[in-house]
């Protein structure tokens, strides 16, 4: 016999523990799940008998529960919760309603949120809730359709879409720059006040990383401003306080715009920069499916 199934009691006897323990009463309990007192009644003699241990006092034609019965009462009501509440997120998930796409912080709010409107535009009657974390997908505890992220962040066990390029370099305001537009030689990069995005883990490249993978004899460390927040970061880049690495896809609007510019040629080439998942095992829901091929051919344009 499975072991499980001995350590637990008779499971038909919970729901109506529970609903007595919580009511106070045989009778309520009963009306609330269609049965009647006597059902009720046997049921709770049978999960005693099982445990062998009373559950309830009767005081006074009052039932109570006893120091084991608040116990059990306790862990029974937070598994029924958990259970209820999951199963709630797979009726929404599983049902065509809003697509829930988690993003990475840094494309969420400078890829994504430019380019949602035309998405509503092509499908009205398709919702997307965009949920945004500094963190990595498996540390979230909601439930998505589709999850976007740098590529080598954990990803756990969702599937792989699609992954695509990007290109990683340099950028400041021109009021950084002044009057001294340039050109600039990577050779004056230690000249300039540089700013850090530091994170922990650093699952991201930074300027050392960077010189580096371009092989470049030049090495900075931390020496400027750090930030722990990505947009944080750029709003510094935008105020004029320095100059950052950044990501062609999130700031190719900044620099279309003449918000930013790039004061050095050099850039790394990612060849698989970003990464587009879905969860393992879930039947893709068709609005996801859409979502999906827009986002795919959004990066291709």
């Amino acid at each position: 016999m499975n072991k499980l199934r001995k350590m637990l009691p008779p499971l038909t006897s919970l729901l109506p523990f529970e609903a007595t323990a919580r009511l106070g009463s045989i009778t309520k309990a009963g009306a609330e799940l269609g049965l009647t007192q006597a059902a009720i009644s046997k049921q709770i003699r049978s999960l005693e008998e099982n445990l062998g241990t009373r559950l309830f006092e009767r005081r006074n034609r009052a039932i109570h529960l006893n120091e084991d019965g608040r116990d059990l009462e306790r862990i029974v009501s937070a598994a029924f919760e958990s259970i209820g509440t999951f199963s709630q997120s797979l009726r929404q998930t599983h049902t065509e309603g809003e697509i829930v796409l988690h993003a990475q912080l840094c494309e969420g709010l400078y890829w994504l949120m430019p380019r949602l409107s035309k998405f509503y535009q092509q499908h009205p009657n398709i919702e997307v809730r965009v949920s945004v974390s500094t963190k990595p997908i498996t540390e979230t505890q909601e439930r998505f359709d589709l999850a976007l992220q740098t590529t080598g962040r954990d990803s756990g066990n969702a599937k792989l879409a699609f992954s695509v390029s990007d290109e990683v370099f340099p950028i400041c305001s021109p009021k950084y720059l002044g009057d001294d537009s340039g050109p600039h030689s990577i050779g004056q990069l230690t000249q300039h006040r540089l700013l850090h995005h530091k994170i922990d883990p650093q699952d991201w490249i930074d300027w050392d990383g960077w010189l580096e993978q371009l092989k470049l004899d030049i090495r900075v460390g931390h020496n400027g401003m750090v930030y722990d927040s990505y947009p944080m970061m750029m709003q510094s880049v935008l105020e004029g306080h320095g100059i950052a690495l950044a990501w062609r896809r999130t700031t190719e609007q900044l620099l279309h715009s003449g918000a930013v510019v790039r004061p050095f040629k050099e850039q790394l080439q990612l060849p698989d920069s970003l990464s587009v998942y879905h969860p393992d095992g879930w039947l893709m829901r068709k609005n996801a499916t859409v979502l999906l091929d827009w986002l795919k051919a959004e990066f291709s344009s």
